[in-house]
């Protein structure tokens, strides 16, 4: 998959999930995004390792989003279940952000600082733009705070996973370097 086309498709599904929420309809990205991660996995290379990828990426950041939310840092708009839980499309942004690790963010690999000051700045402000549209209500400085904390740890964390996990490289390549790792 081109690394351009990867990244519109990420921007569409988190318009698709912001602007969904911030309407009263938070199944719409989650619809959105799930036809990104289908078109996502059918260019893939390998599926297996991606579908980790995605899958570990879903839980770590959903386990980071609850914790804010649990917290009271923010809240979410439009749940599309219990409000006590993260939204559901708060999880499928994570998806969508999973999908962008071993295509459009391949470059990022090895650059772990670089990682850290991507997630510590890119993260917030992208919580900020779902403010701003009316998906997310942060509460403080300290909201903005944890959230570039959070994501400067996670950021570099994914990055090492996506190099792991890679479903973008040739088969034949993973089947090398694990026969020279042994």
């Amino acid at each position: 998959m081109k690394p351009l086309l990867n990244f519109i498709l990420f921007q569409v599904s988190w318009f698709a999930c912001v602007l969904g929420a911030a309407n009263s309809l938070p199944w719409l990205g989650v619809l959105v995004t799930l036809v990104v991660v289908f078109w996502h996995l059918f260019r893939a290379k390998m599926m297996r390792p991606e579908i980790t990828l995605m899958l570990t990426v879903l839980v770590i950041g959903g386990l980071f989003d609850q914790a804010l939310l649990s917290t009271g840092l923010l809240d979410y708009a439009h749940h599309g279940w219990n409000s006590a839980l993260v939204p559901v499309w708060i999880l499928a942004l994570w998806l969508a952000f999973a999908s962008v690790l071993n295509v459009s963010l391949r470059w990022m690999r090895e650059k772990y600082l670089l990682g850290v000051l991507f997630g510590a700045i890119g993260g917030p402000l992208a919580y900020l733009g779902a403010e701003k549209l009316g998906a997310v209500t942060l509460h403080s400085l300290d909201a903005m705070l944890a959230l570039s904390l959070g994501w400067a740890v996670i950021t570099p964390i994914l990055l090492l996973l996506a190099k792991r996990f890679d479903g973008f490289v040739e088969p034949h390549v993973v089947l090398a370097s694990q026969g020279r790792a042994s």
